[in-house]
């Protein structure tokens, strides 16, 4: 007969463990979102509530520490961090894109080649530094690692999930003899979030003294029931829960990520070393196979009702990825980046200014007539989240009459296909220093090439024009 067990604190691990990691996470955003409200320089620098929270929860489980006491459970917080990017992505992928500003396709591709050059200098530039870094301490017996500047793009650009993920993997990879243990990517990413709000701010209020217009809020008042928009979605009276279904249809793509990864593990050593890193990537692959799935099944009318709903996948990705960041910036170890202090400041300091011009001197010659928009948008995403560009480019442009956030929705896919290069280079410039360097030059090469297609009517001498296709004009 098997042993009894009941739910009191002496069967903690099995039973409550879990709940009370989950129950700290929730918490601690909460707190940071009243933080954010009730303290006017956090308000005013528009710095996350999911970060706000991570800081506090972080602060004090270093206190508990102190006591000997373990709050946070690092492993936990790093899995949750894990798997709310690739749950964050497939929510994202499952909604129903309908357009109400029609982006020009050129521009799309310019917004794509855009975050696809940022990535790729992000990571030149960082690979670089890191690597004369290695080169000037090689001979003191405590060198630092080349490969940890990598980080920088992934931290930047995607966030903490995967700036945990790869600092893991170098971790794991003797040659690298790197020991970030997660810790490293984290604080990275942490500082990106600041980096986009800091900036951010002080943009928009160095050119509001210099006239930048603030588009005022659209007078239109559309009351759009958001569970069902078309009238033809699945009612909330079901004998399933609306919400479980857009749940359900989540998980249904995220374990075909996982069954991708698996499949990848068993085929051989190269398609193992990149399955299962890139965990984003296989949830937004289940998610298009599961929504190319119900349209299918719609075509064939063996469904009638729509039943993905995107206000709901908005409300699930939305949740995921603040939960990613509370879990991320709480699952930092101090000691773990103790050596990596010098790295790191020099890494975000010069990712900070070398993204600002880059993406300021494309704006203001690619997206004539929403060059700030664009600028706000991108810079915020690609130093924070999608997030923290929305939120800077809402503070001009509150009703989005401008078509960025659009074109940032349409350019998601060749983006993806532009910074794979990044993704696919990355386990090979951590299997030794001369693999690090051929990766570097070959980032350079990208990096060059994005941006000649996007300055191509410069070089070719073919200045805009104040014509519909070169400029936006709001109507």
């Amino acid at each position: 007969m098997p042993a009894s067990w009941d739910f009191t604190l002496a069967n903690y691990d099995s039973v409550w463990a879990t709940l009370v990691q989950i129950g700290l996470l929730v918490i601690a955003l909460l707190v940071g979102n009243v933080l954010r409200l009730y303290v006017p320089l956090f308000k005013k620098c528009l710095v996350p509530s999911a970060l706000l929270g991570g800081l506090l929860l972080l602060i004090i489980n270093m206190i508990c520490k102190s006591f000997d006491f373990i709050l946070v459970d690092k492993h936990f917080v790093q899995v949750v961090t894990y798997h709310t990017l690739g749950i964050g992505f497939a929510a994202m992928t499952l909604k129903t894109e309908k357009q109400t500003r029609k982006a020009k396709r050129a521009q799309i591709f310019e917004f794509a080649a855009l975050q696809g050059g940022t990535y790729m200098l992000q990571a030149f530039v960082g690979l670089l530094i890191t690597i004369v870094m290695f080169l000037l301490t090689a001979d003191g017996g405590k060198a630092i690692s080349y490969i940890c500047g990598l980080i920088l793009p992934l931290a930047f650009g995607q966030g903490p999930g995967n700036a945990l993920t790869w600092d893991i993997n170098f971790t794991n990879t003797a040659a690298t003899g790197f020991a970030g243990n997660g810790s490293f990517g984290l604080s990275l990413a942490s500082i990106g979030f600041i980096v986009a709000c800091v900036f951010g701010v002080i943009y928009i209020n160095y050119y509001k003294k210099r006239g930048l217009t603030i588009r005022e809020p659209s007078k239109e008042k559309t009351l759009t029931d958001q569970t069902n928009p078309s009238g033809n979605e699945i009612p909330d009276n079901e004998s399933i829960d609306k919400f479980s279904v857009q749940i359900g249809l989540v998980a249904l793509a995220y374990a075909i990520a996982f069954g991708i990864m698996v499949l990848l593990g068993i085929l051989s050593d190269f398609t193992n070393s990149i399955a299962w890193g890139f965990n984003f990537m296989w949830a937004a692959i289940g998610a298009v196979m599961t929504k190319a799935t119900i349209k299918l099944f719609r075509k064939r009318h063996w469904m009638s009702r729509e039943y993905i709903n995107n206000y709901q996948m908005d409300r699930i990705s939305g949740f995921a990825f603040d939960l990613m960041i509370v879990a991320g910036v709480a699952a930092i170890e101090i000691k773990d980046i103790r050596d990596y202090i010098l790295p790191i400041i020099i890494l975000t300091a010069a990712g900070s200014v070398i993204t600002y011009f880059y993406i300021r001197k494309t704006a203001k010659n690619c997206f004539k007539g929403m060059e700030h928009e664009f600028f706000l948008m991108s810079f915020g995403t690609l130093t924070g989240t999608a997030s923290n560009g929305m939120i800077l480019m809402k503070e001009i442009d509150p009703s989005l009459r401008t078509p960025v956030s659009s074109l940032y929705v349409q350019s998601t896919f060749p983006a993806m296909i532009l910074v794979a290069p990044l993704l696919f280079f990355l386990n090979f410039a951590a299997s030794s220093f001369t693999n690090a360097i051929i990766a570097c030059a070959v980032f350079f090469v990208l990096f060059v090439a994005y941006t000649l297609f996007l300055f191509r009517r410069r070089i070719l001498k073919k200045r805009y024009q104040d014509k519909p296709e070169n400029v936006w004009t709001e109507k």
